[in-house]
């Protein structure tokens, strides 16, 4: 089995790419609102380490928002009990696909949290900045102005990357992009 890792900017289109290539997905931001909305021992640990912010069950992501915008240093606290879930979770992924070719990992701060193996093969979305900014003034939501803080400059991820897909967020064109790759690594 091959992990294919999704690489780039914050609304550059990493999990639509992902899906197109028709293979196992694991999805992290999927992941983490199912532990928030399912896991009470994970309420319990989240509330015990910050509990001005978290106040009831179901976790709500605006509760850990805030305490992040209120102290930087709750995003490790916050981390130290969502990473291993998330893991444990990834792991099973993999175990339960390792008789696929492929498997397309969808994880925000992939590198940044050395989650990354070496032989997975990095593929970076590039897409403008300005079409970019323009996806993520529709989702309404500032958690993308907390999470760049975290990340790696888009350069440095774009120089890590095995290879780099264009998305110009039009369906016909990202297929295309998707199917030259996938020809490639099939061939390889």
């Amino acid at each position: 089995m091959i992990r294919l890792a999704m690489i780039g900017d914050i609304g550059s289109g990493k999990s639509y790419i992902g899906k197109l290539f028709g293979y196992p997905v694991f999805n992290a931001d999927l992941e983490v609102i199912k532990l928030y909305k399912k896991n009470r021992e994970c309420f319990k640990k989240l509330k015990k380490k910050l509990p001005n912010f978290i106040t009831s069950f179901p976790i709500k992501k605006q509760e850990l928002a805030r305490a992040i915008a209120k102290n930087k240093n709750n995003i490790k606290k916050i981390n130290k009990i969502v990473h291993p879930e998330i893991r444990y979770k990834l792991n099973a992924f993999t175990k339960r696909n390792n008789k696929k070719r492929f498997v397309v990992l969808d994880i925000p701060l992939l590198l940044e949290n050395n989650i990354n193996k070496k032989k997975d093969i990095l593929i970076f979305v590039d897409a403008q900045k300005k079409e970019i900014n323009k996806r993520l003034k529709k989702r309404n939501n500032s958690k993308h102005k907390i999470l760049r803080k975290f990340q790696l400059p888009v350069e440095i991820k774009k120089k890590k990357a095995n290879f780099i897909i264009k998305n110009n967020f039009k369906s016909g064109f990202a297929k295309k992009n998707v199917k030259l790759l996938k020809n490639i690594l099939l061939n390889a």
